[in-house]
């Protein structure tokens, strides 16, 4: 009687190694939907952001220089992703009162930036060894002045920039907004004298929203796992 010794011979080296790539695809695609489903990604950088924003109030407060968290937030038909990254002016300043307007503009420049370049004025006397002009005197001084409420990035480890994941998107309100802004850049702000601004920071992966609310005398952050409503000004 011949034995058939093929089927006796288990599994090839090969026939074992496709086994368990399908099985490693099999176990990403379930990690990746429980991710999904459960918001960990964005609980987590809900959990991040609201360290950094602590670590930014108490930044300016110590330092005695206006801060800002400036968000750049990609259109939602774009596959970019969302990006965050502290700065702080020269010294103290205030904001616009009307932060829609202001945001537009900002959105404009930058948009005219990356097109055209940033042309930046450079003011030099006409006369060669002489003294300079009211003209130029006058465009010296506001030179000066916005020197000093030019932002800057702010080098920090704790305070780097970061990148959300992909699947993580986000959007800000200030209570000097109508709306949150869901595109373009926004930001959030942070002065010298202990406080900021009313905010909410909405960090969202599928269906799961965290909502990072921003008390402007303390600058705690409390962090609700669902989407809170912008409040009635």
């Amino acid at each position: 009687m011949r034995i058939n010794r093929r089927a006796e011979r288990g599994l090839t080296l090969i026939e074992i190694a496709i086994a368990l790539l399908i099985a490693a695809v099999l176990f990403s695609a379930v990690v990746t939907g429980v991710g999904a489903i459960t918001g960990s990604k964005a609980k987590a950088a809900a959990g991040e952001l609201a360290g950094i924003i602590r670590s930014l109030y108490d930044t300016a407060a110590l330092s005695g220089k206006t801060c800002r968290l400036v968000f750049e937030i990609p259109d939602a038909k774009s596959e970019g992703t969302a990006r965050y990254h502290a700065e702080c002016a020269a010294s103290g300043v205030t904001t616009a009162r009307n932060r829609d307007d202001a945001l537009k503009e900002e959105n404009r420049t930058r948009e005219d930036q990356a097109r055209f370049g940033d042309d930046r004025r450079n003011f030099t006397s006409s006369n060669s060894g002489g003294a300079p002009s009211l003209q130029e005197l006058m465009a010296q001084e506001e030179n000066r002045v916005e020197d000093a409420a030019r932002f800057s990035s702010y080098t920090n480890e704790e305070l780097a920039p970061r990148e959300l994941p992909s699947s993580v998107s986000i959007s800000v309100w200030t209570r000097q907004q109508k709306e949150p802004v869901h595109e373009g850049v926004a930001y959030l702000y942070f002065f010298p004298q202990g406080y900021t601004e009313k905010a909410q920071v909405y960090v969202r992966q599928g269906d799961n929203v965290w909502t990072l609310s921003l008390s402007p005398l303390t600058g705690k952050v409390a962090v609700v796992g669902e989407e809170l409503e912008v409040p009635k000004s």
